[in-house]
């Protein structure tokens, strides 16, 4: 008995010290400020977590090409799957394979999907409105690349990332004019009908020439930016014209190349007996530069990746975009070759 009550008055005094200890000299407890300084910091923890899976947020970004035909459409792709990429984020992909119809269903299906951004390289202006309305309704954000679509700038979509291609046109028209001395006659290739790059670029276009009345307009016709219907058509437009032909113009490289290749087999030479100009940029072009059978090509830079890719992190920031936000297009000729190279893609 005396034994249990020695062990209840020490554990008693255990207590006791355990308490004092617990005191400052002012007499005031310190669990109380220990744990708020415990929950402060595993706030702050909580506070960095979250930070750090905002700056680390995969994004799901939607890109409907409208084909993957030519050297334009590929480095478009190439650019836009590897600046999403890189970041990171996840990218959805669909070719509408020159289709606007197609594009349309590969529109929906994307936007079933949930998306956080939808990019849109359009294949014509008309057809997309019911697209864009359904992102709309969706929420989803629609950026634009390389054409317009019908719709209401920054309502129906975002931003739209584009060359000048009424720039376009007059620069290879400025250029044709010097190099014909003002008078000649021409053939134009066209490309998508309703394609709003090939409506613009021949609007700067023509709009040259018609100043000048002894430059002649022979034939124009669409090849719907396509090198094998480009070649198929300049066939039969040289059976028809032959050698009153001067130069041609086409509102894209693939175009230009095809009808290259018509006038070789029909016997002409390239650079000497016709004239050939284009817009785009694409390496094989720009080296027909280089060898004489291409005079003039006007860029118009495929490379939309990084501008898409910008975008996308200032919306993410809370910013306004420009409805519009043009590239930095130059004149490739023999003048600058080793630049035009350089920039080819």
């Amino acid at each position: 008995m005396f034994k249990r009550v020695v062990a209840l008055l020490l554990a008693g005094g255990l207590i006791l010290s355990a308490t004092a200890c617990s005191m400052d000299n002012s007499g005031t407890d310190n669990t109380t400020a220990v744990s708020k300084e415990a929950k402060s910091q595993a706030d702050t923890t909580v506070d960095n977590k979250d930070t750090t899976e905002v700056e680390k947020k995969v994004l799901k970004v939607a890109f409907s090409q409208t084909d993957s035909v030519g050297g334009f459409k590929n480095a478009e792709t190439e650019s836009i799957r590897e600046s999403v990429t890189s970041e990171g984020w996840e990218l959805l992909f669909t070719d509408a394979q020159a289709s606007t119809e197609k594009q349309v269903s590969d529109i929906e299906d994307l936007i079933s999907q949930k998306p956080d951004y939808l990019v849109i390289a359009p294949r014509e202006a008309e057809g997309l409105a019911t697209s864009l309305q359904s992102a709309k309704k969706a929420g989803i954000p629609v950026i634009l690349v390389d054409r317009l679509a019908n719709g209401e700038p920054g309502v129906d979509y975002v931003t739209c990332l584009r060359s000048d291609c009424v720039w376009e046109g007059k620069a290879a028209a400025e250029w044709l004019v010097e190099k014909l001395e003002g008078k000649g006659n021409i053939v134009i290739l066209e490309g998508t009908p309703g394609a709003t790059s090939g409506i613009d670029r021949r609007e700067g276009f023509l709009d040259v020439i018609s100043q000048y009345p002894e430059i002649k307009v022979l034939a124009s016709q669409t090849a719907n930016f396509m090198r094998a219907e480009a070649q198929s058509v300049f066939e039969n437009i040289l059976q028809a014209y032959g050698d009153e032909i001067t130069a041609v113009y086409a509102d894209n490289d693939d175009m230009t190349m095809g009808a290259v290749q018509a006038a070789k087999a029909a016997g002409y030479v390239p650079g000497d007996d016709i004239i050939f100009l284009g817009v785009d940029g694409t390496r094989e072009a720009v080296e027909a530069i280089q060898s004489g059978e291409i005079g003039c090509i006007v860029e118009c830079s495929a490379r939309f990746g990084p501008g898409v890719v910008d975008a996308i992190k200032r919306l993410e920031n809370g910013e306004t975009l420009p409805t519009e936000i043009q590239s930095d297009d130059i004149v490739f000729t023999l003048d600058n070759i080793e630049e035009a190279l350089e920039r080819s893609y």
